[in-house]
This record gives structure tokens, C-alpha cells and sequence, in this order.
């Protein structure tokens, strides 16, 4: 097994880098050693949030006049880039026909677009130096896709899609590529759920604020993962059965999503049904062969 990477006298940014999973890796990457930039939507980072000697710039990912902005800030400051995190994202859900269609232009624009032009922007560079990372937090929905969550699960597929695509396409110039896969956890998410279907959307807030495990606790599992270079990287055990249930035992798991999907139906609101998704997930591994 190979070392794990040290991040000590690399320059590093992190999206969404001002709250929840975003902080504690920016918390993680600069007890490391690295120097390391948070970018978010605030004008100024929140008071004393980021460890002592961290950056910080506003950037919304949308925009590309923005991101050429931060390239140009790099090139003059650091002169080189080490790690780029794509963090930043927001939560969506709701059934399709309820789901509106300016919400799946803010989930696309913002956790895949974003994504996208973060690493468009970097990675001449981090091909002209011939070595980098580039790590991009999607969902343990863009692999698991549940009922009731199309916008959600598609943009995170289009997430997980993009970073195989990188790992591929940049291997022959040392770059390494990760996506993390975290399943529910306790963080600020669910505040930028806004869309037509309440009811869903509140199972997933109930989901999120009862989760047992925290950004904290998720951050740790992401970054040792980053550390060793894994691809996917998931951070918890649910995510590890749901993702071998469907990998192995595809029929089991297709009758539960249906099973889910008749629930959500018989409701008629989908109250409930991502709470039996949760308890689907170890089912699923249970029965595999």
C-alpha cells in the first residue's frame, strides 16, 4: 500500500469552502501543512470560522468571469495549484412531475456547471505542470438513485460521470481524480432546499438533521480517502452496502426503488419514503449472494 499523500507546502482551494463539509476538509487540508484558499458565496468569510492563516475570496461558481478572476489570482500569488475541491452545491428534491424546472436549472448551473468551469478553468494548468488533484464532492445519490429525487440524483451522476471521465483523460499527466459519495449527514445543506414539493423535501430535512454522523466526522473519511488517492470514496457503511446491494444483487434492489416508489404514491406526498430508503440500503447488502 503506498503512503498517503501529505498535503504539507501544497496550495490548495476548496468551493463551498466557508461551511459544513467544505470547512472542516479546508480544517483538515491546513492542519496538514497546506496553504489553502476557501471560496463561498459570502462577501467576507464568516467570523472565525477558518483556522488561522487560511484565505478566503467570494466566488460564485456560475460564474466563468469569476473563475478567471481566481485562475489570474493564482498564477500571480501561489504561481501553481496543488488541489482544487469542488464542494460547493446545494440540495434539491421532489417528485418529477412536481419538481419545477427553474430548480433543475439551479441544481445543473450549481453542482455540475460549477464544477465543470471550476476545472476547465484549472486544468491547463495542472496539465502544464504535470501534476495535481482534483477532488469533487457529489452524493452517494449519484450512485444510488431513489424515487422522488430526479434532479438531485442526476446532477450528482453527471458528477460522478465527469470525475471517471478526468481520472481517465488525466492520468497521463499525473493528475489524480476523486469524487466523494457521502450519504446522509448533519450539515447546513438543507437550508438551500427551496423547491415546489414540501413534503419530500421535508423527509430529506428530517434525514439530514437526524443523521448520525457529522461533516466532521464525514470530512475524515474524505480525506484519508483523498490521502490515499482512492476514486470513489465513501464515507459512511450505508453507502458502502447500498452501493455493492445494486453493483450485485441489481433484481433485489430494483424491487425495493419500486417498493419505495408505491409507497411515495400511496402517500401521495412521499412522506417517508426517503426515511425507508434508509433502511432499504442495509437490506439490499444483506441479501447479497
Amino acid at each position: 500500500m503506498s503512503k498517503p499523500r501529505s498535503y504539507a507546502g501544497q496550495y490548495a482551494i476548496v468551493t463551498g469552502g466557508a461551511s459544513g463539509l467544505g470547512l472542516e476538509l479546508v480544517r483538515l487540508l491546513a492542519a496538514d501543512g497546506a496553504t489553502v484558499l476557501a471560496v463561498d458565496l459570502h462577501e467576507q468569510a464568516p467570523e472565525g470560522a477558518l483556522p488561522e492563516g487560511v484565505l478566503y475570496r467570494r466566488l460564485d461558481v456560475r460564474d466563468e468571469e469569476g473563475w478567471d478572476e481566481l485562475r489570474n489570482w493564482v498564477e500571480a500569488t501561489w504561481g501553481r495549484l496543488d488541489l482544487l475541491v469542488s464542494n460547493a452545491g446545494i440540495a434539491v428534491g421532489g417528485r418529477i412531475d412536481v419538481t419545477g424546472l427553474e430548480d433543475w436549472d439551479r441544481a445543473v448551473s450549481i453542482n455540475l456547471m460549477g464544477i465543470v468551469k471550476g476545472v476547465r478553468t484549472f486544468a491547463p494548468m495542472l496539465k502544464e505542470q504535470g501534476s495535481g488533484q482534483l477532488v469533487q464532492t457529489a452524493s452517494l445519490a449519484g450512485l444510488i438513485h431513489a424515487p422522488g429525487m430526479a434532479a438531485y440524483n442526476v446532477v450528482k451522476a453527471g458528477v460522478v460521470a465527469l470525475s471517471e471521465t478526468l481520472r481517465h483523460e488525466l492520468a497521463p499527466y499525473d493528475i489524480g481524480v476523486s469524487v466523494i459519495c457521502p450519504a446522509f449527514f448533519r450539515t447546513n445543506l438543507a437550508e438551500s432546499l427551496h423547491g415546489k414539493d414540501v413534503h419530500l423535501e421535508q423527509s430529506a430535512v428530517n434525514l439530514i438533521n437526524k443523521a448520525p454522523r457529522s461533516a466532521e466526522q464525514v470530512a475524515a473519511k474524505a480525506f484519508a480517502g483523498m490521502q490515499r488517492g482512492t476514486f470513489i470514496i465513501l464515507t459512511d457503511r450505508d453507502g458502502e452496502v447500498a452501493y455493492r446491494g445494486k453493483r450485485f444483487t441489481r433484481p433485489v434492489y430494483d424491487r425495493l426503488m419500486v417498493r419505495a416508489g408505491q409507497e411515495m404514491r400511496d402517500g401521495g406526498t412521499g412522506s417517508g419514503m426517503l426515511e425507508k430508503l434508509a433502511q432499504v440500503q442495509g437490506k439490499v447488502a444483506r441479501r447479497r449472494p
